[in-house]
């Protein structure tokens, strides 16, 4: 059977077919994140004030869960994304091998580890660490035991989109800098990282994102607590932990105001992302 059009216009057709196709996945995609959106802006709005977030969990604000979301935040990105990053440089440059496929093979496994199997961990990691006096046993409900579990969960999300990250920069770039003379760590460090960098802060901003709103980790080993930070040896709180409180909590005050808090950590990383990417396009406008 043949088709009524000529081979040019069945291309426009299907074309067309399938700009229609992508466009109606990119909304069914977009519709629960907006309704998601929607719905903490609405209910959270109404919660939010600005002596809510000035005050303690223990006054009825979050003032000190967003401290602590901030601290556990920074203190685990200072951790993972340099050993992810480098992580990541090794498989991609130098892991072509068998020692390279094992640690691939690790990384991939543990990306897939429950976050619940990491917080138990890092508890009973730390707990034994006290017990045979490497450490103290208070340190198990602490700010260094959260930060240990968000960045076990990060490191090798990190490694794993930096090496992707860097497979995208073509060989022929590589080639080029060598060809100069160039030693190989410096067309690394000078050529392939610059060439990747925005693809690496992409990554580098997905695992924030992937442990600012763990909370499971966090129920057994950063714990929680009503006052300011107090020191890397004691409880922190932390948005999600004051959203889960919260939310299943048996007051209804408490119950519409995880709303506010959920709003204020969508915030927080929508800022984040935000602020990378202008940094992104003033360094591209700069070159």
């Amino acid at each position: 059977m043949k088709f009524p059009f000529n081979r040019d216009t069945r291309r426009r057709w299907i074309d067309l077919t399938m700009s229609i196709a992508a466009f109606v996945c990119v909304v069914i995609a977009i519709i629960p994140l907006g309704s998601i959106l929607i719905e903490a802006s609405i209910r959270g709005l109404q919660s939010l004030s600005p002596a809510v977030l000035t005050s303690t969990t223990g006054q009825g604000g979050i003032g000190n869960a967003i401290q602590g979301t901030l601290i556990l935040i920074l203190l685990s990105a200072l951790v993972s994304l340099p050993v992810g990053i480098l992580t990541g440089i090794y498989l991609a440059e130098f892991g072509k091998n068998r020692l390279g496929a094992a640690v691939r093979f690790f990384v991939e496994v543990m990306t897939q580890i429950p976050s619940m199997v990491v917080g138990i961990f890092v508890y009973s990691l730390v707990l034994e660490l006290g017990l045979i006096g490497l450490g103290s046993p208070r340190l198990v409900f602490s700010t260094i035991s959260g930060v240990l579990a968000l960045s076990t969960i990060m490191v090798p999300f990190v490694a794993r989109t930096s090496e992707e990250a860097l497979r995208l920069v073509s060989i022929a770039v590589r080639e080029s800098a060598l060809a100069l003379g160039i030693p190989r760590y410096r067309t690394i460090l000078r050529v392939v990282v610059p060439s990747a960098s925005s693809a690496l802060v992409t990554g580098s901003l997905l695992g924030i994102a992937r442990v600012a709103g763990e909370t499971a980790p966090l129920l057994v080993t950063a714990f929680g607590n009503n006052d300011w930070f107090r020191g890397v040896d004691q409880p922190i709180e932390s948005l999600p932990h004051t959203i889960y409180i919260w939310a299943t909590g048996p007051y209804v005050a408490q119950n519409q105001a995880a709303w506010g808090v959920s709003l204020v950590l969508v915030l927080m990383m929508l800022g984040l992302s935000i602020a990378s990417r202008v940094v992104i396009r003033l360094r591209s406008v700069s070159r």
